[in-house]
C-alpha cells in the first residue's frame, strides 16, 4: 500500500497512523485485515498494527450536570457493593471559587483509540477485551498494583483509578462487570451512570468520538426546556 510521492524521489512506503487506519476501515472491519497475534490488535499485510476501536463510549454535558454525584455513588455501588466516591470510575470535580460553567467538571474514561494505560501495563492486566467488543478493562487477577496505568493516562485526573480496598487499578468497563447490579451492562447493555443521572447529563454512543481535546466527549445534551431555565442551549 503506497502513499503519493513527495516529489523527492517518487513513492514512499505508507506510514498510516492508527487513527488513519481506524478512519479508513471504520472500526477495523474490512476483508483485507488479518487479526494479529496481539489481542485487540489488527494488521494490514502483516506490517501495520492498529488497535481495534472500543465498542462504546460515554459522553457528558458538563453544563447540564448539577453536581449531585449520583453517577459516582451508583458506579461504586454496582461495582464494589458500597457507595464510596473514591471508588467511582467516573469523576465529578467541583470548584466553589469558579463561576458557571467552570465550577464543575465531569470526567469519564474515554476508552481511548490509542490507550496509553494498556500500553504501559507490564502484566497485561489492563487489556483490550476482544470477547466483549474491545472494551478496555482490568483483569483483577493480573494487576500487580504498580500504578503504571494511572501514571500513563494522558488526562487529568487520571481515568485509571486506584482501588485502595483491593490494592489494584480499575477503569470504567461500561458496566460490563457489575456484580451488585442485576442489569446487563457493556456496549450492548446499560451503564449505571447513564441510568441514574436525574438530568440526563450522561449518554452512551457506539460511534468513535473526536479524539482531539475534549470536544468529542463533552457534548450538548440540553433541549429547549433548558433554555427556559436560563441555560445556554447552543
Amino acid at each position: 500500500m503506497k502513499k503519493p510521492g513527495n516529489g523527492k524521489g517518487g513513492d514512499r512506503d505508507s506510514e498510516y497512523t492508527r487513527r488513519d487506519f481506524l478512519k479508513l476501515t471504520k472500526n477495523v472491519a474490512v476483508g483485507s485485515i488479518v487479526v494479529g497475534s496481539i489481542p485487540g490488535m489488527a494488521c494490514i499485510n502483516k506490517t501495520v498494527l492498529a488497535i481495534q476501536a472500543s465498542g462504546g463510549y460515554l459522553l457528558v454535558d458538563t453544563k447540564k450536570c448539577q453536581g449531585c454525584l449520583s453517577c459516582m455513588l451508583a458506579c461504586s455501588l454496582v461495582h464494589e457493593g458500597k457507595e464510596n466516591l473514591s471508588l467511582a470510575r467516573i469523576q465529578v470535580i467541583q470548584d466553589s471559587f469558579e463561576g458557571f460553567p467552570e465550577d464543575l467538571i465531569l470526567e469519564q474514561c474515554r476508552q481511548c483509540t490509542e490507550p496509553k494505560c494498556v500500553e504501559a501495563c507490564p502484566s497485561g492486566a489492563l487489556h483490550i477485551d476482544t470477547e466483549n467488543k474491545n472494551i478496555r478493562r482490568v483483569d483483577k487477577g493480573k494487576c500487580i498494583g504498580c500504578l503504571s496505568c494511572v501514571e500513563a493516562c494522558p488526562h487529568l485526573p487520571s481515568r485509571a483509578i486506584w482501588n485502595f480496598n483491593e490494592v489494584r487499578a480499575q477503569i470504567c468497563d461500561l458496566c460490563l462487570d457489575t456484580p451488585y447490579w442485576d442489569e446487563k451492562g457493556g456496549p450492548d447493555g446499560k451503564q449505571c451512570c447513564v441510568e441514574v443521572c436525574p438530568v440526563g447529563a450522561i449518554t452512551f454512543t457506539k460511534k468513535i468520538p473526536e479524539q482531539t481535546g475534549d470536544k468529542g466527549y463533552k457534548v450538548n445534551l440540553r433541549g429547549p426546556a433548558w433554555g427556559m431555565l436560563g441555560y445556554p442551549t447552543k
